[in-house]
């Protein structure tokens, strides 16, 4: 995702997982515990696209479901 400023377009922009469809960002991480960071990270996503729904999802728990956070902007 680029990144433009007063109309000045930044080579070094944000890179983001997945996004599917044009509508839904996906993040995902492995680690042992989401945080208010990785979050965070989403919805700037979210933001900058002009997206509504991005999906955390982390990889390190026994059970998938477990490791699934939905974000809405």
């Amino acid at each position: 995702m680029p990144v433009v400023y007063k109309e000045v377009k930044l080579d070094h922009g944000y890179r983001m997982d997945l996004l599917v469809e044009n509508k839904v960002v996906i993040e995902i991480k492995t680690v042992e515990a989401l945080t208010d960071v990785h979050t965070a990270q989403v919805l700037t996503y979210l933001k900058l696209g002009n997206f509504k729904l991005g999906l955390l999802i982390n990889f390190h728990v026994s059970m998938l479901k477990h490791g699934i956070r939905r974000v809405i902007n």
